[in-house]
């Protein structure tokens, strides 16, 4: 690894933070039940017996985490929802705008405020830069969150014990910043980001994107899709003023340093279909179903 780490030469955890009897591992075999299986519709019962809960168990469990029942969650993540997705996101963009509500400052959605850094700082590979970095407990597995004094510069999910690839991906993207393990500096993110108690929009999360000039417009242009929405990778490439770029603007969103935050997840193929998701399609369904039950 080229990336210069300063405190530890490689990101080793200082604590184990993998929570006892999480709820995400739970969920995360029952939506990979859901994903292959949604077109026999399994039972509550089924999934249970899955993941050797009872069906009341799994019933309180699944919508504790999601706000969703698995019934719910499973009609949720069948194409014909991603359709109506797709369907919807023109007119609910335009009654959000109708009632004051612009840009990215939603109802049910986290506000952000962002700036790009210079073409520079990108083209040098985080020269210069100090990146602060930690792992935190999300609703979708454990997160790397990497803030600069800018705002935050990068969120990805990985499994615990994939702690050290998860910071090889991220960290190869800007190989010559300097990274700092420090969560105290990570963790106002990481509990502003996944409670949307704390999503205000009189105090919006700093975000600061480091990319090329095409990848920063399509990561700005997916912060204008509402939650509960979705768009096409054509939709995008229309709205940047590239309407023949729809595989460029497939790779920027496969690129996306900020996941969840910038929302690559609820960019969708014209079919409805889900496509790749850096970070896997279970977590990308995990994403929208519990996005669905937050608008719910």
């Amino acid at each position: 690894m080229n990336a210069r780490t300063q405190m530890k030469p490689v990101p080793v955890l200082e604590r184990d933070i993998t929570p006892q009897g999480s709820d995400y591992e739970i969920v995360r075999q029952v939506i990979e039940k859901i994903s292959l299986d949604y077109r026999d519709q399994p039972s509550l019962e089924e999934l249970a017996a899955d993941v050797g809960e009872t069906p009341t168990g799994l019933q309180k469990l699944f919508t504790r985490w999601a706000g969703l029942s698995p019934k719910g969650f499973l009609q949720a993540v069948t194409l014909d929802h991603a359709r109506r997705l797709l369907e919807s996101g023109a007119p609910l963009l335009e009654a959000s705008m109708e009632v004051g509500m612009s840009g990215p400052a939603r109802l049910h959605d986290l506000f952000v405020t962002h700036e790009a850094m210079s073409p520079g700082a990108y083209k040098n590979r985080g020269e210069g830069l100090t990146i602060n970095y930690g792992y935190h407990v999300s609703p979708f597995g454990i997160a790397l969150i990497m803030v600069t004094d800018r705002g935050l510069a990068g969120l990805s999910f990985n499994d615990p014990g994939d702690e050290k690839a998860a910071f090889d991906d991220m960290a190869g993207r800007w190989p010559n910043a300097t990274y700092i393990e420090d969560m105290a500096a990570t963790l106002p993110y990481a509990q502003r980001i996944f409670d949307p108690s704390r999503w205000r929009a009189d105090q919006p999360l700093r975000v600061v994107m480091i990319g090329t000039d095409f990848q920063v417009r399509v990561w700005e242009a997916l912060l204008s899709i509402p939650m509960g929405t979705a768009r096409t990778y054509s939709d995008l490439a229309g709205q940047i003023g590239e309407p023949k770029a729809s595989r460029a603007v497939g790779a920027a969103c496969g690129a996306n340093p900020i996941s969840f935050v910038v929302p690559c997840h609820r960019a969708l193929a014209k079919s409805g279909a889900l496509t790749g998701y850096h970070w896997g399609l279970t977590r990308k369904r995990a994403i929208l179903g519990w996005e669905a039950g937050q608008v719910a």
